[in-house]
């Protein structure tokens, strides 16, 4: 083919959702013809099998990509020089290949030179415009905005219309691509000078298109989403408070448990701290660590935090702030956090908080599973019976192994030290990945789900995600857990349970 032959035209990009209902080869066939049948010049497709697939059921050009996680490199779009002679081979035209200022596997110049030797042409997949720059000394033909907003930071919600802009005045031969939702931001992406533009995720991806106009619907039948709740996470070495709306939060403070005082001076200080926000909430929503049963908070393990058996959480609080009180397990609240407003994306999901000690919880079909459920962290099987999993994985455990070492100090000391290559600090937090990952492999066997969320200050800790994705090397792929980092951080718990109680679930 020729660069020319997909001028000023719609590309469409046939990426199901991994492991979607829609990640077969005859649905990928099927997005393909349908595109081609509605006017697209050209298609992106993923994976070597499925550019083999749709090869003979379209004359278009097929730009090709593979994607892979790699443990030693950031790089996923066709990061290997076999990757983009494979896709050649089963017939792309165009192979597109990740073009950032990242450690890689193939360099730029040898990803060109292999596509080059098989008659082929190339697309480089940039976040800014110095990639786009390195990308066309090297010689690739065309340069793309797919990156754009996806190597670090939070994700923009609007295509990079500057970016595709700035990238014209350095060539002609500019794709744009990546979270272009709508037909006017397709268009706006033309009048910015793109040579030809990509849609995905609007055309091809049910699930995405399904959860923006879920949320759209949502918000407008839902007014109480709009309302403002005072959210209170009590936990064992700290309590937030926060105003929150939706997802924003639009004040918050920080105060530290004192574990000695009991609950009823923990709301009296909570109330105190938050006296000026009074006429600015209609609602409280407190999250814990513990039990709550018919609006009494129980201790599951003492250990976190001791507090008299059944008391009456909601009762009290409402006493204290004059308004309606929601109370739930603090990891329950970050689990509903994550699924409305993070890394869930609306979906069903297990959420796996690693911090002083360790929950978790459990939303399936649009509802928080409450009472016991998610509570990974009390589990005895890796004790044979004789403690909880989370007084051998949790902050408290790595800190009480450093002080035995002869290292005295908190967790997060010990993190520090780990990433000095203290290998006394590195093997302990390795313990305690391998524990964490153990309990993912068994929750994938239980639930099987899509992926697992992890949060907390010890499952967020630098390197432990990694520590934790390394215990899953020669497992079956088809066994080993999806893991994602919370997207909300420290924040999930208070979002959490602020959108329950505005909805007064």
């Amino acid at each position: 083919m020729q660069r020319d032959d997909i001028k000023k035209s719609l590309i469409v990009s046939c990426q199901p959702v991994p492991g979607g209902p829609t990640d077969t080869a005859e649905f990928v066939i099927g997005f393909a013809r349908a595109a081609v049948d509605a006017g697209a010049k050209a298609l992106r497709i993923e994976s070597v099998g499925y550019v083999k697939a749709v090869r003979p059921a379209v004359t278009i050009p097929i730009i090709g990509i593979v994607k892979r996680d790699l443990d030693d490199s950031p790089v996923r779009i066709t990061p290997f020089v076999a990757d983009a002679e494979a896709l050649a081979d089963a017939g792309a035209d165009i192979i597109a290949f990740d073009a950032t200022d990242r450690v890689r596997p193939a360099s730029i110049e040898a990803l060109v030179k292999a596509v080059r030797a098989r008659g082929k042409l190339t697309m480089a997949d940039c976040s800014n415009l110095e990639d786009a720059r390195t990308a066309l000394a090297a010689g690739v033909d065309f340069v793309g905005t797919t990156l754009s907003g996806y190597v670090g930071g939070p994700e923009p919600v609007d295509p990079d219309i500057d970016l595709i802009r700035a990238m014209r005045a350095l060539t002609p031969y500019v794709i744009a691509e990546g979270r272009i939702r709508t037909p006017e931001q397709a268009a706006s992406a033309a009048d910015a000078g793109a040579f030809a533009v990509v849609v995905g995720s609007a055309i091809t991806r049910t699930e995405h298109v399904t959860s923006w106009f879920r949320d759209a619907v949502a918000a407008a039948y839902d007014a109480d989403s709009l309302q403002t709740a005072l959210a209170i996470d009590i936990g064992g070495t700290k309590t937030m408070a926060a105003l929150v709306r939706g997802s924003d939060v639009l004040d918050e403070m920080t105060v530290p448990t004192a574990r000695e005082a009991g609950p009823d001076a923990w709301l009296s200080v909570i109330a105190d701290a938050t006296r000026s926000w009074t006429d600015r909430y209609c609602r409280v929503g407190i999250a814990v660590t513990g039990f709550i049963q018919d609006g009494c908070w129980s201790a599951l393990n003492p250990a976190t935090l001791g507090i008299p058996d059944r008391y009456p959480l909601v009762d009290k609080a409402s006493a204290v702030f004059g308004k309606p009180v929601f109370a739930i397990n603090d990891a329950q609240a970050a689990a509903w956090g994550e699924y409305r407003f993070g890394a869930g994306n609306g979906g069903d999901l297990v959420f796996l908080t690693i911090s002083t000690g360790i929950g978790g919880g459990i939303i399936v079909n649009g509802r928080a599973l409450t009472g016991l459920a998610g509570h990974f962290g009390l589990i005895r099987g890796p004790s044979a019976g004789q403690s909880p999993l989370e007084d051998q994985t949790s902050g408290r455990w790595i800190a009480a192994e450093a002080q035995k070492a002869g290292h005295p100090g908190t967790a997060a000391e010990v993190f520090e030290q780990a990433d000095r290559g203290e290998t006394w600090a590195g093997e302990i937090v390795s313990q305690s990945a391998f524990r964490a990952a153990t309990l993912c492999r068994d929750i994938q066997m239980m639930l099987d789900p899509t992926h697992i969320v992890i949060g907390g200050g010890i499952g967020l800790a630098s390197g432990y995600l990694d520590r934790m994705r390394n215990c899953f090397a020669g497992v079956d792929p088809r066994l080993t857990p999806v893991l994602v980092a919370a997207k909300l951080g420290s924040r999930a718990g208070i979002i959490g349970v602020a959108s329950l109680a505005v909805q007064g679930d």
